[in-house]
C-alpha cells in the first residue's frame, strides 16, 4: 500500500473538499486521461484507473470515513484496519447482542415470539455505461443467518435446549413488590432464560449458544437499464435470518453512479457541449458528435450562434423498465481561434471590412447608435 498516491492528492482536492468539489475534479481529470482522448497512451491509461479508483472511495460517505481514518490499509484485508463488523470481531457474540442488535429486542419485548430479521443496505458503485445499458454485478455482503451446525437451536448436537423452570417458557416473570400503596405486582423479563423461554445448557460450539452465526454472502444482481444515482433495488427476504420463526429482513443496494467524462445526465436526459470552428458556425458544417451508440453526424445551420442548443430526440438514456428514452441535447460552443499568422490576421481583417455593419445583430446594432458619440 506504500507506493499508493493519496486519493486527495490524485484528485488534486484536499481534505476539506465536499461532494460536489469531489465530483467537479472527477470529471476534469477523467476527460483528460480518459482512453478515447488518448488512444495508445499508457500513462494515461494508468492515471484514469488511478483518478477512477480514488474517486470510487472519496464517493462514498462510508468508504471516504474509513480512508480518513486509516488511509489505504482502510481497504488492504492483510493490514487488519477496521476489521470486524459492529463489534463482533470473532462473532464471540453472546444471544443478548443477537437479538438486542439484529431483532429489535429490548427488557420489554418477548423474545420467544416470531421476530422478521433485519434489513441489510449496501451500496454500489457503477460506470456511466453500466448504468445507463443495464449489467450483472455480484456484491458481496455480511448477513447473519442461522447456524448450521445446531440449526438455530443454539445447543451443541444431541442436545436441545430445555423449557426455563423459572417463566415456565413465557419469557417474562411475576415480581411482587411492597410500596406505600400496598403489595404491587410488577411483569418483567426474566433473568434467567434474557426472555427467550429456553435454557441452552450445552451450548454450540460454532454459534456460542446463540444459534445464529454472521456469514459472508455472494448474490449476483441484475442492474436495469437506465438506473440513476441514488436510487435503490431491493431484494427480498436476502436480509439477515429471522427468530422464532420469523421471516427473513431484505437486502436494499444503494447505487452510485461514476460520472462521465463527456455527458451530463439529468433523469434520462443527457447533455453534451459540442466544440466548433468559427468557420463550421458561420457557413455551417456537417459534424460528428458523441452519442451513446457511438458517434452519429449532426447538421450545423449556417450562422449558428455559440450557445445554441440541438435536441436529438431518442438519443438520450432508457427509461428503467422500459423501451422509451430521453433525449440527448447537444449545445454548441465556437471557439475563436489562437495565434494567428499574419497571413490569417490580413484576410480575417478583410473578411471584418467586407461585413461592416451589415452581420450585426439588432440588439448589437441598437446599443452601436445609443453609444455613437455626436
Amino acid at each position: 500500500m506504500a507506493d499508493k498516491r493519496d486519493y486527495y492528492e490524485v484528485l488534486g482536492v484536499d481534505k476539506s473538499a465536499d461532494e460536489t468539489s469531489i465530483k467537479k475534479a472527477y470529471r476534469q481529470l477523467a476527460k483528460k486521461y480518459h482512453p478515447d482522448m488518448n488512444p495508445g497512451d499508457a500513462e494515461a491509461e494508468v492515471k484514469f484507473k488511478e483518478v477512477n479508483e480514488a474517486y470510487d472511495v472519496l464517493s462514498d460517505p462510508d468508504k471516504k470515513a474509513k480512508y480518513d481514518q486509516y488511509g489505504h490499509a482502510a481497504f488492504d484485508p492483510a493490514s487488519g484496519a477496521g476489521a470486524g463488523f459492529g463489534g463482533f470481531g470473532d462473532f464471540g457474540f453472546d444471544i443478548n447482542d443477537i437479538f438486542s442488535s439484529f431483532f429489535g429486542g429490548g427488557s420489554s419485548t418477548q423474545r420467544n415470539g416470531p421476530v422478521r430479521g433485519s434489513n441489510i443496505t449496501v451500496r454500489l458503485t457503477l460506470t456511466f455505461e453500466e448504468a445507463v445499458f443495464g449489467c450483472k454485478k455480484e456484491i458481496t455482503y455480511q448477513k447473519v443467518q442461522k447456524c448450521a451446525d445446531c440449526s438455530g437451536t443454539g445447543a451443541a448436537k444431541g442436545t436441545t435446549p430445555k423449557t426455563c423452570d423459572h417463566c415456565r417458557g413465557s419469557g417474562f416473570v411475576t415480581v411482587q413488590q411492597r410500596t406505600m400503596m400496598g403489595m404491587m405486582q410488577t411483569r418483567r423479563q426474566c433473568d434467567h432464560c434474557k426472555g427467550t423461554g429456553k435454557i441452552v445448557e450445552t451450548p454450540c460450539g460454532e454459534c456460542k449458544g446463540s444459534g445464529f452465526t454472521r456469514v459472508t454472502k455472494k448474490l449476483e444482481v441484475n442492474i436495469p437499464a437506465g438506473i440513476d444515482d441514488g436510487q435503490q433495488i431491493g431484494l427480498r427476504g436476502q436480509g439477515s435470518d429471522g427468530a422464532n420463526g420469523g421471516g427473513p429482513g431484505d437486502l436494499n443496494i444503494i447505487i452510485s453512479v461514476r460520472p462521465h467524462a463527456v455527458f451530463e445526465r439529468d433523469g434520462y436526459d443527457l447533455y453534451l457541449e459540442e466544440p466548433i470552428t468559427y468557420a463550421e458556425a458561420t457557413l455551417g458544417a456537417e459534424i460528428e458528435i458523441p452519442t451513446l451508440e457511438g458517434t452519429q453526424k449532426m447538421e450545423i445551420p449556417e450562422g449558428t450562434q455559440t450557445g445554441t442548443t440541438f435536441t436529438l430526440r431518442g438519443k438520450g438514456v432508457q427509461y428503467v423498465n422500459s423501451k422509451n428514452r430521453g433525449n440527448l441535447h447537444v449545445t454548441v460552443v465556437v471557439e475563436v481561434p489562437k495565434g494567428l499568422n499574419r497571413e490569417q490576421k490580413e484576410l480575417l481583417e478583410k473578411f471584418a471590412a467586407s461585413c461592416g455593419e451589415g452581420n450585426y445583430s439588432k440588439r448589437t446594432k441598437f446599443f452601436k447608435k445609443f453609444f455613437k458619440k455626436d
